[in-house]
C-alpha cells in the first residue's frame, strides 16, 4: 500500500496529488504491460538511435487528460510536446507557472520496442522551478517510487534510503548511452574506460528514471550520464534527494533545470567519482 501524504492544503494541490499521480502512473503502466508484445508503430525522431512508439504518445496522452480531470487549472508538458517548445520557451513556463507536470511517458522506448524490462513511466511535479512530486513507475516488477518535496522517498511504501558504501570497489555505478553518439556517447564510453577498473562493476538498464530510483534505494551507489532532458531525471532527482542522496552535474556544479550533465550518488563518493568523470 502506498503511504498517503498529509500536509497543508496549498491552492491548485489537494491533499491527495501524490497518490493521484501514483493511480495515474500505475494505470498508465498497466496499459503498457499489455502492449509490450503487440505489434505498434514506431517512429525515428532526431536519429536512428532516438526512437517514439505510438504506445509514448497514446500513454502520454492518458497521463496528460488523467492530471487535467483532477487539476484543470495546471499545465501539463509531456517528451513529446516538448518537442514542440525550445528549451528556452520550456524553462520559461516551469520558472513561472504555479504547477506544471512534467512526464516522460516512456522512460527506456528502446528496452520496450525490444520487449525487455527495463522501462518505465515518470512524473513531476513543479511549482516555480522547484521540483516538488516525483513517482516513477516499473510495471514489469509492479515497484512504485516516489517522493514529495521534504517528505522522504518510498519504495511501494516503505521508506527509502540511499546505500552507506564509501568505497568505489565495492560500488556498482550506472549509466546510459546517449542517442547522440558523436559527443555524448563517446563521452560515456570513455568514462566507462576510466570507471570500469575502479569500480565493482557498471549498468546500463537504459532508463534514467530507473537508474535515479535504484539509487535513492541503494540498489546502485550512483548514475551518471550527460545529454539527459529534464523528463527523463525530474521525479528521480527528487526521489534521490529525498533519500537523502546527492544530485548535480558531473563536474559538481549544482543541479539546475538548465542541466547539461547529471550525476547522482549515495553523496559518499561524489569526489572520486567527479575526479574520474572529468
Amino acid at each position: 500500500m502506498c503511504k498517503s501524504f498529509r500536509r497543508g492544503q496549498k491552492r491548485g494541490v489537494t491533499l491527495d496529488s501524490l497518490n493521484i499521480a501514483i493511480k495515474i502512473a500505475r494505470k498508465a503502466g498497466k496499459q503498457l504491460a499489455e502492449q509490450i508484445n503487440e505489434p505498434f508503430n514506431i517512429e525515428q525522431k532526431q536519429s536512428e538511435f532516438d526512437l517514439v512508439t505510438e504506445w509514448d504518445k497514446k500513454t502520454e496522452i492518458l497521463i496528460t487528460k488523467k492530471i487535467k480531470e483532477k487539476f484543470p487549472e495546471h499545465k501539463v508538458i509531456g517528451e513529446e510536446s516538448i518537442y514542440a517548445n525550445s528549451n528556452e520557451k520550456f524553462l520559461e513556463i516551469v520558472n513561472n507557472e504555479e504547477f506544471v507536470w512534467v512526464l516522460d511517458p516512456i522512460d527506456g522506448t528502446n528496452n520496450f520496442i525490444h520487449g525487455l524490462p527495463g522501462y518505465s513511466i515518470s512524473i513531476a511535479l513543479l511549482s516555480f522551478g522547484e521540483i516538488i512530486l516525483g513517482v516513477v513507475y516499473n510495471p514489469d516488477n509492479d515497484e512504485m517510487f516516489y517522493a514529495e518535496r521534504g517528505k522522504g522517498a518510498y519504495m511501494n511504501g516503505e521508506r527509502m534510503n540511499v546505500s552507506n558504501r564509501k568505497v568505489l570497489a565495492e560500488s556498482i555505478l550506472a549509466t546510459g548511452f546517449p542517442s547522440d553518439v558523436e559527443k555524448n556517447r563517446k563521452t560515456v564510453l570513455n568514462q566507462i574506460f576510466k570507471l570500469g577498473s575502479e569500480c565493482r562493476n557498471i549498468r546500463v538498464y537504459g532508463s534514467a528514471a530507473l537508474h535515479c530510483a535504484y539509487v535513492a534505494a541503494g540498489r546502485l551507489e550512483a548514475f551518471w550520464e550527460p545529454g539527459l532532458n529534464i523528463w527523463d531525471i525530474a521525479a528521480g532527482s527528487l526521489i534521490v534527494k529525498e533519500a537523502n542522496g546527492t544530485v548535480s552535474e558531473m563536474d559538481g556544479t549544482n543541479f539546475s533545470l538548465n542541466f547539461k550533465t547529471f550525476l547522482c550518488s549515495n553523496g559518499k563518493l561524489d569526489n572520486e567519482l567527479i575526479g574520474y568523470l572529468n
